[in-house]
């Protein structure tokens, strides 16, 4: 039975708490906190990336905007993110994990209400949409103050394994929001703010109620901030911002920035950019292959009569967040390192195989079909060695810095790491999939270097 002491508190704050010490540790506490702060950045996940699921139907819906401007829309949330969690990564000391929680959560309402609303009018002006999907970076930004909260609960050994859960979860939110939107849109649960007509070609026009995408989170939002205000406590880590920016003065915070963007960037970048990428290469509207003739005619693209992503794009974020669960347990027995090697050399491996689908071959449509089978094969491979790299290398942090250092340093690399939806929507819109692609497999050949010298061979510096 837990000592009384351990939960004597200070207001939201523990008076005695420590992880490796069995006296100074309510394993209770520490797994409930784990529970709450996991529920709510999965609704984080869900409304950072709801934009994703969102945006490649806006000129289905009546909305007319070219290419890059969707792929801005899609892009903005990894760069609010990205600066968003530059902001979180230092609350945790100082404001503790119940109030940033609870409030974090709260903040969720704000995109989650606008893209409801707005998602229902075509005559919206493009910068409100711009505004809303920056919003919805807030969701982005949480990571970095809820991962590095939730590793002050646990000890070392322990870390892997936690940390591991909770992200892996978390970022099922990406797969929730784009396997669900689909399914949401189908039934007029807020009718009351109208219905819209989806026009895909070679399809049937359909009624659909978008707002439910967004407006069906806001009761479970409000439930799970409430939730965290009466279960969490915070715990004493107490560091000003200056002393926390000390990392930057340790070489292996940007080495492990480094291996973050291999595996979290990649990760983050392919789930916003997925179903643009798809549809701009093997859509409906760049197929020359047709079955039949005249009005009975059929454009065919990989067997299927038009390629809709939302059978698709779920998939990859779904399985890298599975990987990420189940290999944080191997890390906390194996140690991070050898783990991102492996993420390093698979990510490497799936690009090579990735690159000749990037330019479709329209010659027939057994050709066609070939390609588009090794596009989306590559790529589920690409998001499971994402998954596994990002839970080896928060398995290598609180190994290789001391605690405080560890919480920031989480921090740091997430945020960095989460522009990757802003620089994978601006690197595919400024150059071909097929250099993009190549970019990043030098990439990945430049963090297998560091991995193996810095962190996993016989003898390396710092061994985790």
């Amino acid at each position: 039975m837990s000592s009384p002491t351990k939960l004597e508190t200070n207001g939201d704050w523990l008076v005695s708490w420590d992880p490796e010490d069995e006296t100074k540790w309510d394993k209770r506490l520490a797994w409930n906190t784990l529970t709450v702060t996991t529920v709510s950045l999965t609704l984080c996940f869900v409304a950072w990336f709801l934009p994703s699921a969102i945006v490649p139907k806006l000129n289905a819906l009546g909305y007319s905007f070219t290419h890059n401007q969707l792929f801005l829309l899609t892009s903005m949330p990894g760069l609010s993110g990205g600066l968003l969690r530059l902001v979180w990564m230092v609350l945790p000391p100082k404001i503790g994990s119940r109030k940033m929680v609870a409030l974090t959560t709260l903040l969720l309402l704000l995109p989650m209400l606008g893209w409801g609303f707005e998602v229902t009018n075509p005559d919206v002006p493009y910068w409100r949409l711009l505004a809303l999907a920056f919003l919805a970076g807030i969701g982005g930004g949480a990571f970095s103050g809820f991962m590095p909260s939730t590793s002050f609960f646990f000890p070392k050994a322990k870390q892997g394994t936690a940390l591991g859960i909770q992200a892996g979860i978390g970022n099922f939110g990406v797969s929730l929001v784009q396997l669900l939107t689909p399914w949401l849109i189908g039934f007029g649960l807020f009718g009351f703010l109208g219905s819209q007509t989806l026009t895909v070609p070679s399809m049937e026009p359909r009624t659909v109620w978008y707002q439910n995408a967004a407006l069906v989170y806001i009761p479970l939002i409000i439930v799970v901030a409430v939730w965290a205000w009466i279960v969490l406590r915070s715990v004493p880590i107490k560091a000003s911002v200056r002393q926390q920016f000390d990392i930057f003065r340790n070489q292996d915070t940007w080495w492990m920035t480094l291996l973050y963007i291999m595996t979290f960037g990649t990760f983050s970048g392919l789930s916003a950019q997925f179903a643009l990428l798809m549809i701009n290469l093997y859509g409906a509207g760049n197929a020359d292959i047709v079955q039949g003739t005249g009005a009975d005619a059929v454009v065919l693209i990989a067997g299927y009569a038009v390629v809709d992503p939302v059978k698709f794009v779920f998939l990859g974020p779904l399985i890298s967040a599975g990987a990420r669960v189940a290999f944080s347990p191997l890390t906390d027995r194996m140690g991070g390192a050898i783990w991102t090697l492996i993420s390093g050399i698979g990510i490497l491996g799936s690009i090579i195989f990735t690159i000749p689908a990037l330019t479709p071959d329209v010659s027939s449509a057994e050709a066609l079909r070939g390609d588009f089978n090794q596009f989306l094969w590559g790529m589920l491979l690409i998001f499971l060695f994402t998954g596994i790299g990002n839970a080896s290398t928060f398995k290598q942090m609180p190994m290789i810095f001391e605690k405080r250092q560890a919480g920031g340093v989480i921090g740091w690399t997430a945020a960095i790491a989460a522009f990757g939806p802003f620089l994978f929507g601006v690197g595919l819109t400024l150059m071909s999939a097929t250099t993009f692609y190549i970019i990043g497999a030098a990439w990945a050949v430049m963090c297998i270097a560091i991995t193996w010298w810095r962190y996993a061979r016989p003898g390396a510096p710092k061994p985790s």
